[in-house]
């Protein structure tokens, strides 16, 4: 699977993603949709079938109660009402009945169609009372007793049970109809209705993921041709086809890409051509600027020698010679590290000596307080640690205060070197810029002996190992600490960065 499709799947399968959100968002509607109209269809069948099945048996039961109950002499025996019972239930399949009556001393005697199914236990009591109830007959009601029906649940199976009573003397009459077939077809409705739900929503999604599809695919060419684009690929275009808003989204994006490239080509352009002068004219002036150092070092060896009026012009050329060598050199190394050659020269080297040969090189040792442990073998570039060393001590001597400390430790795979010194700090609005090129602290002293490079190189030799260098105010108000970490040992980075330049090479030769 290539890296483009892993990408799309795992897009795809984010919570976050427009395309599952597309889809989750088209089942649930269709799945609301599918559940509204099957319960509303389910309701209304349910309704319509328990009202049809419930109408016919009580049309029948009332009917088989004025023809058959009625009729039975005013004093029936059980064999009357058993056989008119039978009578009833055999002409109208589909229920029981049960024919009740009193005997001379008010007990009770029972027919009934099937004795094993229907008994008077089966009859809820509050159906029971409200048959034997006999209303008020007033304008509005001209019966004293009516047909009353109740639907009930006889172990787990349900029923309809009604019963009435003979106007003007007779049994009362029950019935017991069976719902169990309703219940099995409403079942059955309930199971297609659920499977129609669950197509629908397969259907819908499906359909989400048609859409998507349709809807994502040019947003995820865009997204990729952006993903390029920002990795530098400024040659990237999409390919843009018919004339909706996805189409009219690539032609801009088209020609923000052609512009950006254009506005990026001059830019490298001119920063190439900057870097380029400044290259040339650090090399210009190194040939000229050798001979005034050598004229400058014979004037200083003959200054006491000169009219007392001359010496100080000669001093002051000499410096300015030598500030003028300094930050010659600063700027070849500025644009070795803008062009991107300058490199590692590794060795395993003491900290502790190197630290000190720094020191000692240029007469600080009287000014500098080490704290560093022989013995600590670290893999680096000495002549870059020995940049970092002398900007950093040079820093704190030049504008803090003696003593200056530097202390030397090991923080796991990282050798940290702090440098401190006693003087006022640095301003809280100067810190964020103390590594910016030619910065400097106060504006109204644009001239100083320093080149305003000494740190950004120093920041930059850092960089090239894979470290940091940090600066802060000291908790305790006394002084600035800058603090230097690099990997103890950049064998992999000076790897990584070859490997690097291969790969790079490898395309080039690839795109010639």
């Amino acid at each position: 699977m290539s890296a483009a499709a892993k990408r799309s799947l795992l897009a795809g399968l984010r919570w976050t993603s427009l395309r599952l959100r597309l889809v989750v968002v088209f089942a649930l509607v269709a799945l609301t949709a599918a559940v509204s109209a099957s319960g509303i269809a389910y309701w209304l069948n349910r309704e319509a079938v328990l009202t049809r099945t419930q109408d016919a048996a009580l049309g029948d039961f009332r009917q088989e109660m004025q023809n058959r109950a009625a009729s039975l002499p005013l004093r029936p025996t059980k064999d009357d009402l058993q056989n008119t019972a039978v009578q009833m239930a055999s002409s109208s399949p589909g229920y029981s009945v049960l024919l009740v009556d009193t005997r001379d001393g008010g007990k009770p005697i029972v027919g009934n169609s099937d004795l094993d199914s229907f008994t008077l236990d089966n009859v809820p009591l509050s159906l029971q009372q409200q048959v034997s109830r006999k209303q008020p007959v007033e304008a509005g009601n001209k019966y004293g007793y009516h047909l009353f029906w109740q639907r009930t649940s006889i172990r787990g199976t349900p029923y309809l049970v009604a019963g009435t009573k003979i106007i003007g003397g007779g049994p009362t009459g029950y019935m017991l109809k069976s719902l169990d077939q309703e219940r099995q077809d409403l079942n059955s409705l309930a199971w297609s209705l659920g499977i129609a739900t669950a197509l629908a929503l397969v259907g819908s999604a499906l359909l989400a993921q048609a859409a998507a599809t349709t809807v994502l695919r040019p947003v995820q060419r865009l997204g990729d041709a952006a993903r390029k684009l920002g990795e530098g690929k400024l040659d990237t275009r999409l390919v843009v086809s018919g004339t909706d808003e996805l189409a009219d989204l690539s032609r801009t994006f088209n020609k923000a890409a052609s512009s950006l490239e254009k506005k990026v080509a001059d830019m490298s352009a001119r920063e190439e051509s900057s870097r380029r002068f400044v290259a040339d004219m650090s090399h210009e002036l190194r040939t000229p600027l050798t001979a005034i150092t050598a004229v400058a070092e014979v004037l200083e060896d003959e200054a006491d020698s000169l009219d007392p009026m001359i010496a100080p012009a000669v001093h002051l050329v000499v410096s300015e010679t030598r500030r003028l060598n300094n930050l010659v050199e600063n700027l070849m190394e500025v644009t070795r590290f803008d062009a991107g050659t300058a490199r590692l020269v590794l060795d395993t080297v003491d900290v502790a000596d190197q630290v000190t040969a720094c020191i000692d090189a240029r007469a600080w040792l009287d000014a500098v307080d080490l704290d560093a442990e022989r013995g600590l073998m670290v893999r680096l570039d000495p002549r870059r640690l020995d940049v970092i060393l002398a900007n950093l001590i040079g820093n704190a001597l030049k504008h803090g205060g003696s003593p200056v400390r530097v202390a030397v430790r090991t923080e796991g795979d990282e050798l940290v070197i702090e440098v401190r010194d006693h003087g006022p700090g640095i301003p809280e609005d100067v810190l964020p810029h103390v590594f910016d090129r030619f910065y400097k602290a106060s504006a109204s002293r644009p001239r100083s002996e320093g080149s305003g490079l000494g740190l950004s190189i120093a920041v930059e030799n850092a960089h090239i190992h894979g470290g940091e260098i940090t600066a802060a105010n000291s908790p305790d108000g006394d002084g600035a600490v800058f603090v230097l970490r690099l990997p103890r040992d950049a064998e992999q980075l000076t790897r990584t960065a070859q490997d690097h330049d291969a790969e790079v090479q490898d395309e080039e030769g690839d795109a010639t």
